[in-house]
């Protein structure tokens, strides 16, 4: 039984969302999105390991955090009672592709926004471990700055805000410093291999995005939104799910056929 913690919401026995969320987030950081998929669907939202209420790694654990997740998330997979569709942002988006990739017998489709791109590297990235551990100690006094600042800075709704700034406490701080590793860089071999239904959702411009002509596999869409960031069902949630929302109702109806 897996030791994550699951957050649940939506009916029991309605087909199945699996929400996979991205660095220093949680389960809990999708309040929006939840609300308009919960009515019609099971949404269960988690919390990946050194994120929320889930367990921390432990030391042994660091060096090899990429096949932790991913073995994480697989054995969800395996509880839950029917197929879901994934669905991933950022590091989640990463995972949700190589799960699939890996189990395809036990996803329907995959809705990826903005999946870091991994780079191959086995340690982690000095800069990158010193602007994360920047961005949390934001946090270390509370919240109520930050979500001061994305109020005047972001077109966010409030709940967004809300949910994004509490996940950050609860970030696993020794995961930052000694864990940050994404595994191989096998971004077109793993588009490459999917044979499901899927959605990519990006920015116009993004460094992680697959570039033009890096995916070429029929089952994948690349969807690209202008004026918006890496969070872009936050930037734009109009624009997200007048893409994602269809594209749910239509891999289910599928499936279901």
């Amino acid at each position: 039984m897996t030791d994550l913690r699951l957050h649940q919401f939506g009916p029991d026995g309605a087909p199945t969302l699996l929400l996979l969320h991205g660095l220093t987030e949680a389960g809990t950081a999708w309040p929006d999105a939840v609300r308009r998929w919960r009515g019609r669907w099971r949404v269960v939202a988690v919390d990946l390991r050194g994120h929320g209420a889930s367990p921390r790694f432990t030391a042994d654990q660091h060096p090899r955090s990429y096949q932790v997740w991913l073995d994480d998330v697989l054995g969800v997979l395996r509880e839950l009672p029917d197929r879901p569709i994934l669905v991933g942002h950022s590091l989640g988006g990463l995972f949700a592709l190589r799960a699939a990739a890996a189990v395809p017998d036990l996803v329907r489709g995959v809705v990826l926004e903005d999946p870091a791109r991994p780079t191959g590297d086995v340690e982690p990235d000095p800069d990158l471990v010193a602007a994360q551990e920047r961005f949390l100690d934001a946090f270390a006094d509370g919240t109520a700055a930050e979500k001061a600042r994305m109020r005047t800075d972001s077109g966010w709704t409030a709940d967004e805000i809300e949910a994004w700034a509490d996940c950050k406490p609860l970030v696993d701080r020794g995961m930052i410093r000694s864990g940050m590793t994404l595994g191989e860089a096998d971004w077109p071999d793993l588009f490459d291999r999917l044979v499901l239904p899927t959605l990519v959702v990006v920015p116009e411009s993004s460094d992680m995005a697959p570039k033009d002509g890096e995916v070429a596999n029929p089952f994948v869409s690349v969807a690209r939104i202008p004026g918006v960031g890496h969070c872009v069902r936050r930037d734009d949630p109009d624009a997200y799910h007048a893409l994602v929302d269809p594209f749910l109702a239509e891999t289910f109806r599928a499936a279901a056929g």
